[in-house]
């Protein structure tokens, strides 16, 4: 089990150094936009660019930040439950959040297949749409892989009781 979740982990990882670089690409394209448009030189597209950039910052981030879950919890009622109960909510909330993802993940490939084939691509820079598409479902079956690892925990008596 030790080498799954550390396999998980990893991957969450790599994908949130992309969601990092996308972050700083963001940060440097529009600081650089704003400077040039007092030359009135703005970088063409930046709109665009900076909308798909965000796209992969949350889409990549939500794995390593389930997994480490660094998300807000809002569980102030679960805390007063036993603790058997408290797992079984957080099993029950896990494996809806598995569905999500998955139906998630499944309708973006969907979507990037359809967007390929259509050949849509961003207005003014031209950038294709489906790469992002697949990278977010991609991002998401990850998330899946983090849920299921914390519903093994949960079983192992691992989890350590947040929700």
């Amino acid at each position: 089990m030790k080498t799954i979740f550390a396999i998980v982990l990893n991957i969450s990882k790599f994908l949130n150094s992309i969601s990092g670089i996308a972050l700083i690409a963001i940060m440097v394209l529009t600081t650089a936009d704003v400077v040039l448009r007092i030359f009135k030189q703005p970088i063409i597209g930046t709109y665009e660019i900076v909308g798909l950039l965000g796209a992969i910052v949350i889409g990549f981030g939500i794995p390593m930040t389930s997994w480490i879950r660094g998300h807000i919890f809002v569980d102030f009622i679960i805390e007063q439950f036993p603790e058997g109960r408290k797992n079984v909510v957080n099993i029950f909330t896990r494996l809806l959040g598995v569905g999500l993802f998955f139906v998630a993940g499944w309708n973006l490939i969907i979507v990037g297949m359809d967007l390929y084939r259509t050949g849509e691509v961003s207005l003014t820079r031209q950038l294709p749409f489906y790469p992002i598409a697949h990278g977010l479902a991609v991002s998401c079956f990850v998330q899946c892989l983090v849920l299921i690892c914390d519903i093994i925990k949960i079983f192992a008596g691992e989890f350590g009781g947040e929700s």
